[in-house]
């Protein structure tokens, strides 16, 4: 039995998760839960899978959780410490790493550090400090398997290939909910059109992330660092079916997909069982039926610009990707708060990274500093536009 620490238990991939471990208690048991808020959620995970530790977001989250559960006979711990402890549990033998946004980075690398394999979902760790963690994580001998579903498509598709035979990697994108509307309309879109996203369901920041599509800007970079391809070698293609989730083309020009139903536990049942694959047979794609038509498209990034952004940070290099994370989530607060329109994501990250000097990346502690001043700097710069 394979015993799993799950951080970001009450967020979408964590849910999703959950219910891959509750179909299969036979092959996995959970240990650690790491949530942040959400307690009436995060009770019924923790009454439903008997975790021995659950990290919350601070000491009152912690003190509601004791007093709903009772004599639950589970440690309860918070804050940055807490989440550290969940992700280096003893008992578990690999981590889900699907908390949102910069957070999730510390506990991952604690992860690492303790040696456990990380199912990934967190892109951000990644895209804040790439090159370190892969460095990391290599010593450590520790695997990162893809949970996001284009890199898990990757990571298929890539299986038994050699790296010089790689040509380019093409990750597909939905389009959003913003696909086929006209540019001019984009300012008076509202919260809740950002919110309906066509094929997946997910949480709030990765919707509207992917209807800004920096959602597909920040998967670029994460798939620099996790397959090794350079910035010039990853394509992004517009398919708003959602069946096939990414591809990777050959030096014999040969292209390989990997196609599947929009759902998240087919790639986190993937990486939970790597190198197997478990039988499913709730979520098979009848592609004759279903999936007859599938189309391609390329990115406008004249009316997205905001994949554009991503592919300069990466070029610059150094702290620019974590400033471009953390401005991106600055914006992405104030648009949901009701503060700025969706128009005005691309401005507030583009004016944030024009005032940034990169520095190169040695330690974690300099990745942490480049998104503090990010996010005080977004801040600024979105109260004074």
């Amino acid at each position: 039995m394979k015993r799993i620490s799950i951080l970001g238990s009450t967020g979408s991939i964590g849910v999703s998760s959950l219910r891959v471990v509750e179909d299969r208690p036979s092959q996995f048991s959970v240990v650690a839960l790491a949530a942040g808020r959400n307690m009436e959620l995060l009770k019924g995970q923790v009454e439903r899978f008997r975790p021995r530790v659950v990290s919350v977001y601070d000491e009152q989250c912690a003190q509601s959780l004791k007093s709903m559960l009772g004599k639950a006979g589970v440690k309860i711990v918070w804050g940055a410490d807490g989440y550290r402890e969940a992700a280096a549990c003893s008992d578990a033998d690999m981590v889900i790493s699907a908390m949102v946004g910069a957070a999730g980075l510390l506990p991952t690398l604690a992860a690492i550090e303790a040696g456990k394999d990380i199912a990934l979902a967190n892109k951000e760790t990644l895209v804040m400090a790439g090159e370190l963690v892969m460095k990391r994580a290599a010593e450590k001998g520790v695997r990162l398997i893809p949970v996001d579903s284009e890199h898990s498509a990757i990571f298929q598709c890539l299986n038994g290939e050699r790296a010089d035979r790689v040509k380019r990697i093409i990750l597909t994108a939905s389009g959003g909910p913003f696909f086929k509307l006209p540019a001019a309309e984009l300012a008076g879109v509202t919260v809740e059109d950002a919110l309906r996203h066509p094929n997946w369901s997910m949480g709030k920041k990765i919707t509207i992330d992917s209807a800004s599509m920096m959602n597909k800007g920040l998967e670029v970079i994460e798939a620099r660092w996790l397959f090794g391809v350079e910035p010039d070698r990853i394509s992004v293609a517009v398919h708003p079916q959602s069946i096939i989730h990414s591809m990777v083309e050959f030096v014999d020009c040969s292209i390989i997909a990997q196609l599947g139903v929009p759902d998240m536990r087919i790639p986190i049942a993937y990486a939970l069982s790597y190198p197997d694959r478990m039988p499913e047979n709730k979520l098979s794609l009848d592609i004759f039926s279903k999936a007859a038509s599938l189309e391609f498209f390329p990115p406008d990034t004249d009316k997205f610009p905001c994949l554009n952004l991503a592919y300069e940070a990466l070029g610059k290099g150094g702290t620019m990707t974590a400033v471009l994370n953390a401005a991106n989530e600055v914006a992405v607060d104030a648009f949901l708060a009701g503060k700025i329109s969706f128009s005005r994501l691309p401005e507030i990250i583009r004016s944030t990274m024009s005032r940034h000097e990169v520095n190169k990346i040695q330690t974690v502690s300099e990745v942490i500093e480049a998104d503090a001043w990010a996010r005080r700097t977004a801040w600024e710069i979105t109260g004074n536009q």
